[in-house]
């Protein structure tokens, strides 16, 4: 691998100036040339939330089931460190220049973004696949989606500056495809550990609010100019307040005893920032990515109230985290509204003007391509060797982890002749 000559040297060329005065620009970097600093700061800053989202987020996202939580940080950490690996090269060799692959910051930012198609689909099949089964999947799927982004980036000439499409509606419905084949008929009966504790909520709120914070850097870190990352970065943040606003009010709505259900603030939240991910740096205003937030909100609740159900017991595809209401639906919703956008102004980035015939076309063909290799990959990982654990041991740790036993209840002794009994026991 070939590193380019600005990732060896400092930015000390950098020149900031600081102002006495408060105003709005209080702090103006100016490039040094080497186009290591955007948008007020190096862009390894980016590339430090996305890592966090991919590390963080993504991994205490799924640690809601109450006996899993291990194997959700753990594997989620082993499928994104493999991942990055196996990202780095198979996006290299589309972008290869004379013989060798450049590694940059950019590169590095992509490579996570190809790491979260795996843990996308990892949520769809969490507690029912072995660690083995898993680095399959991120092999297949994270080749599969590199030829995918290749054909919509530069074939199509699509936009997609967020992923809506290529990383969010990709990675969900390969891994409902993967869900699909791999289904197992003993679960059709919820599992006895497919559950959440107060506990475990409270760490999966956690990586929610890493993931809900990051947001923004997500969806504008490979934007092509500042002003570009300026837009990606304010419509996401708007997106992302709508949403919750209104995942908050539907989920209390939607309730029986119109309580808030914390399945839903987890999770439907968050589909805002997927959803105005394919726009973001688009020259759309605040009030349209409100509005699409908003939308997005309302699809994730009512996903996950009504339609998760009706797949398992309609379909047979046992989604455990949701991912199709968080990721599928939403990334869904985020081509459309790239339809939209391009059909309503004539967008161009880099001498690439942006049609809504390629952005539809880029959309069906992700959908396409997700099915096809999802399936593809769940027939594989059905093969026997390859360790499938039994109905009766999934969402369970203990299969692969060594796990403490749990503290046993110290006995109460109220009154003081227990007490002056355990006291003569000691002497």
């Amino acid at each position: 691998m070939c590193f380019p000559r600005h990732l060896k040297e400092s930015c000390s060329r950098c020149t900031v100036h600081h102002h006495s005065q408060v105003r709005h620009e209080a702090t103006a970097l100016r490039s040094c040339g080497t186009g290591c600093c955007k948008l007020g700061g190096c862009t390894d800053r980016f590339f430090q939330d996305v890592h966090v989202m991919i590390f963080v987020g993504f991994g205490f996202l799924m640690t809601f089931l109450k006996k899993y939580g291990f194997s959700s940080v753990g594997i989620n950490m082993l499928i994104a460190a493999f991942g990055l690996q196996w990202g780095t090269l198979m996006q290299g060799f589309w972008h290869m220049e004379r013989g060798k692959i450049h590694v940059d910051i950019k590169s590095m930012i992509n490579a996570d973004f190809s790491t979260a198609t795996a843990l996308i689909s990892f949520g769809a099949v969490l507690g029912k696949t072995s660690p083995v089964q898993m680095m399959i999947l991120t092999i297949l799927e994270i080749t599969i989606f590199a030829c995918n982004e290749h054909l919509v980036t530069k074939t199509l000439q699509a936009t997609d500056v967020g992923g809506s499409m290529t990383i969010h509606a990709f990675g969900a419905y390969f891994g409902l495809a993967v869900t699909l084949v791999l289904y197992r008929p003993g679960l059709k009966n919820k599992h006895e550990n497919e559950e959440s504790t107060y506990h475990s909520d409270i760490f999966a709120m956690i990586g929610t609010l890493f993931l809900w914070l990051f947001w923004p850097s997500f969806n504008s870190a490979i934007a092509s100019e500042t002003i570009y990352q300026t837009n990606a970065i304010v419509n996401t943040y708007y997106s992302l307040a709508a949403c919750t606003v209104v995942t908050f009010a539907l989920s209390s709505l939607v309730d029986q005893r119109g309580k808030f259900s914390m399945v839903l603030i987890q999770n439907a939240t968050l589909a805002g920032g997927v959803a105005v991910g394919t726009c973001a740096d688009l020259s759309i205003h605040p009030f349209a990515a409100v509005c699409i937030g908003s939308i997005a909100g309302i699809i994730s609740v009512l996903g996950y109230h009504f339609l998760t159900p009706l797949l398992a017991s309609k379909l047979n595809i046992q989604d455990t985290c949701g991912v199709h209401n968080l990721h599928g639906l939403p990334g869904i919703l985020g081509g459309i509204t790239g339809i939209v956008v391009t059909a309503i102004k004539a967008e161009i980035r880099q001498g690439v003007h942006f049609t809504p015939g390629m952005q539809a076309a880029a959309l069906g063909s992700t959908i396409a391509i997700a099915l096809a290799g999802g399936a593809l990959t769940g027939s594989i990982l059905k093969l026997p060797f390859l360790g499938q654990a039994p109905d009766q041991n999934c969402f369970d740790d203990s299969v692969y982890w060594e796990v403490p036993e749990e503290e046993k209840p110290h006995e109460i002794h109220p009154n003081n002749y227990d007490e002056h009994s355990r006291f003569e026991a000691t002497m």
